[in-house]
C-alpha cells in the first residue's frame, strides 16, 4: 500500500489508507495465541504464524500510520515498549496470580505506560507523561496511610480493612465511576485517578513546557473518579507496599465488583467463600479489564450498545442487518456533519464516534496480552474502516482459521455471518485490478492538542 495519512487517526471521518512496517530485533521471546505465535521484540510485539513466515506475518499498523500522517510517535512507541516490558514477565502462573500477591508484573507501571501512550497519541506533546513521577505518587499514597492509620497494623484484619477503605474512599475521596463512554475518559487512566500536585512543570533544554494533560490533573484534585479496575489496582498497590514494608501479617484479597456502582473491597483470604472466586482479579484479568474499558469507551461506533462492538462496526460497513436503519442512519449522518464542522474550526470534540487512535491502541495491547481471539477480529474490522484492507483481511483470516481449528460451536450466528460478508468484501476489493487507496490526506487535528 502507498504511504498515505489516515483521517481516522487525525480526527476526521474517512477511510484512507497508510503504510506499516516490521520492526525487527534480535532480543525476542515467544508465546502463543489463537493458533499463531507472538514474537516479542525490543520495540513492539510482532505476531506471526511461525519462524521464517512472510506471507502470513501480522504487523500492527497504528504507530506507523501516524508517522506517515506527520505525527511524531516517539513517545508513544517508548510507552508501548514500557507496557511490553511488563507483560513479558507474565508466565502462565503469573497470569492466574491474584493482584494482591503478584510479584512479577508492576501493574501500576503497566497502567501508567498505557496512559502515557494514549496521552502521546491525542496530545501530540513534545514532553512524555512522567511515569516515574506518578509511580512516586502511588508510593506517597501508601505512606499517607501509614502516617494516618499506623495503629491498624496491630489490630484485627477486619479493622485494618475498615481503616484502609476509610482512607481510600473517605479521607482521599476516591469514587467509582462507570465510565463506558468518552464522557468521562479520565476515569480510565491511572495518572488521572491518582492525585498529583497542582502544578506539574517540566524543563527541557531550558524551555518551559506545561503538559496538556494538566487539565485532567486539575480535575482529579476535586473528582478522583476511577473505574472499578483502576480502583482495584490502587487498592492492591497499597497492599503491595504495606506488605513490602513488613506491615501486613495476614493475607487480604480484593473483591472486584461486577455491578455498575460498587467499589472494590477487601476481605481476609482465610474467610474466602466459593462464591468469591469469580470476584478475584488476577494480573491477567485486571489488565484485560482496563484495556477493554478503554476499547469500549473509544470504540468508533457507539450506537446500539445492545450489540457487540464488532457488530456495530460491521453494521457501519453494511455487513450486518439493522431494524432501524432510516432513523439512526440519519442521526449518524447529522452527527458526522456536525463533528466535521467543529473539527474544521480546530475545536476538539467528543462525539458519539469514539476515537479510532485509542481504540486501535487498546486492541493492539489486548492482542499483545493474549486475551480472547476475538480481539484479532475486532482489530481487523477497525483496520477495514481505516482503509487497511490487506492487513484487515490478514487478521480476519487468522481469526477465522483459528476458530475452525478449535472446533468450537458457533456462539453467535449473526457475528459469523457479518464476518463472512466483510471478508467477501475485502477479497473483492483486493482482487479489483488497478485498485488504489484514496489520496485525500487532509488532517484536521494534526496540530491541535486534545485535553482530556
Amino acid at each position: 500500500m502507498s504511504s498515505l495519512s489516515c483521517q481516522w487517526f487525525s480526527g476526521a471521518y474517512a477511510y484512507p489508507s497508510g503504510r506499516f512496517c516490521n520492526l525487527s530485533s534480535s532480543n525476542t521471546s515467544t508465546s502463543s495465541l489463537a493458533g499463531f505465535t507472538i514474537y516479542c521484540s525490543n520495540s513492539q510485539f510482532t505476531p506471526g504464524l511461525g519462524p521464517g513466515s512472510s506471507k502470513n506475518d501480522l504487523k500492527f499498523v497504528l504507530h506507523d500510520a501516524l508517522d506517515a500522517s506527520g505525527v511524531n510517535t516517539t513517545h508513544a512507541r517508548i510507552a508501548r515498549e514500557g507496557f511490553c516490558s511488563q507483560i513479558r514477565k507474565l508466565s502462565n502462573i503469573e497470569r492466574e496470580t491474584s493482584i494482591c500477591i503478584n510479584r512479577g508484573v508492576d501493574l501500576g507501571k503497566a497502567a501508567l505506560h498505557i496512559a502515557a501512550e494514549d496521552d502521546s497519541l491525542v496530545s501530540h506533546s513534545s514532553v512524555p507523561l512522567p511515569v516515574d513521577d506518578f509511580l512516586e505518587r502511588l508510593d506517597h499514597l501508601s505512606m499517607g496511610y501509614c502516617s494516618r492509620y499506623s495503629s491498624s497494623f496491630t489490630s484485627s484484619p477486619e479493622h485494618f480493612i475498615h481503616c484502609l477503605e476509610k482512607y481510600l474512599y473517605v479521607n482521599k475521596g476516591f469514587r467509582r465511576t462507570g465510565a463506558t463512554t468518552q464522557s468521562e475518559p479520565r476515569a480510565l487512566y491511572l495518572h488521572s485517578v491518582c492525585p498529583f500536585p497542582l502544578l506539574f512543570i517540566v524543563y527541557t533544554n531550558y524551555s518551559l513546557h506545561v503538559k496538556p494533560t494538566i487539565f485532567a490533573l486539575l480535575q482529579v484534585l476535586t473528582h478522583r473518579n476511577g473505574s472499578a479496575s483502576l480502583l482495584s489496582l490502587l487498592y492492591s498497590e497499597i497492599l503491595k507496599m504495606l506488605r513490602l514494608w513488613g506491615f501486613l501479617s495476614f493475607d487480604i484479597e480484593v473483591f472486584f465488583p461486577h455491578d455498575s456502582s460498587s467499589t472494590p473491597r477487601g476481605y481476609c483470604k482465610q474467610k474466602t467463600k466459593e462464591s468469591d472466586q469469580s470476584h478475584v482479579m488476577t494480573t491477567q484479568s485486571l489488565l484485560e479489564e482496563m484495556l477493554k474499558d478503554l476499547k469500549d469507551a473509544f470504540w468508533p461506533f457507539q450506537l446500539d450498545h445492545t450489540r457487540s462492538p464488532f457488530l456495530r462496526a460491521a453494521r457501519a460497513a453494511n455487513c450486518s442487518e439493522s431494524t432501524n436503519d432510516s432513523d439512526e442512519s440519519a442521526f449518524e449522518l447529522a452527527s458526522v456533519k456536525a463533528a466535521l464542522h467543529r473539527l474544521e474550526r480546530g475545536v476538539w470534540t467528543s462525539v458519539r464516534f469514539g476515537d479510532m487512535r485509542r481504540a486501535l491502541s487498546a486492541c493492539e495491547r489486548l492482542i499483545l496480552l493474549q486475551t480472547e481471539p476475538k480481539e484479532l477480529r475486532d482489530y481487523g474490522t477497525l483496520l477495514y474502516h481505516c482503509g487497511f484492507y490487506k492487513e484487515a483481511l490478514q487478521y480476519l483470516t487468522v481469526y477465522q482459521d483459528g476458530q475452525k481449528e478449535s472446533l468450537d460451536l458457533i456462539d453467535n450466528v449473526e457475528e459469523e455471518e457479518a464476518l463472512e460478508k466483510l471478508m467477501i468484501r475485502l477479497n473483492l476489493i483486493l482482487m479489483e485490478e488497478g485498485w488504489s487507496p484514496p489520496t485525500d490526506n487532509k488532517s484536521f487535528l494534526r496540530n491541535n492538542s486534545e485535553p482530556w
